[in-house]
């Protein structure tokens, strides 16, 4: 068959039915026996760039923090460091009030008008502690068999914390200790939970 028979055959058209598009045939041109019954789902084009994450006015490293979610809601813990995806690198300190260093959400935390001076802080520390991949939990050997089957009334194992992050915890919280303890009632304030009763009326609070 010639490239000139070719061009003269009248061609099919594409339709929109709904979200979809058939393939319609010329009424020269034998049709499909079937269509498919659903119209094949096409991914959204997404226009939004990724941007990076803008911390509010209020989140300066230094600030004391009330955490709103979380195992240790309710605690009051110093920010350290913001981190890429609007997340906060912050520590308690340890001694005070048992929060270790860790990363938090920005939307769960309420930033306090109390601010610590990081004078003296350990910073390549804390970048090391700011690196990706540093909180990433170990995984842990999965006992099999009959191992596993015997062990199963026993009481789980104490989680270990690593060596290395603890050395870490205490260079940070040496030089935070030091300045915590010369401002008045500092101390007692971090240990403090922040909680709200029947009756308070938190927009009204000064924070």
């Amino acid at each position: 068959m010639s490239e000139k028979q070719d061009s003269e055959r009248p061609k099919s058209t594409t339709k929109k039915f709904g979200k979809g598009e058939r393939e319609v045939p010329h009424h020269t041109q034998k049709a499909k026996k079937f269509y498919p019954a659903e119209d094949e789902s096409k991914p959204k084009k997404v226009r939004k760039s990724i941007k990076p994450a803008r911390p509010r006015a209020s989140l300066v490293p230094g600030t004391v923090l009330i955490l709103l979610a979380g195992r240790f809601r309710g605690k009051r813990v110093i920010l350290l460091k913001h981190l890429p995806q609007g997340v906060l690198l912050i520590t308690g300190p340890f001694k005070v009030n048992g929060v270790p260093l860790r990363r938090v959400n920005a939307r769960y935390v309420i930033a306090t008008s109390v601010k610590v001076d990081l004078k003296g802080i350990d910073e390549k520390t804390v970048e090391k502690v700011g690196e990706e991949g540093y909180f990433t939990r170990e995984k842990a050997q999965q006992k099999v068999g009959e191992e596993a089957f015997f062990k199963q009334g026993e009481k789980p194992e104490k989680k270990k914390v690593a060596s290395a992050r603890a050395s870490d915890q205490k260079a940070v919280d040496k030089a935070l200790l030091a300045n915590i303890k010369k401002e008045s009632m500092l101390l007692e304030y971090l240990r403090s939970s922040f909680s709200l009763r029947n009756g308070d009326r938190p927009h009204e609070m000064k924070w």
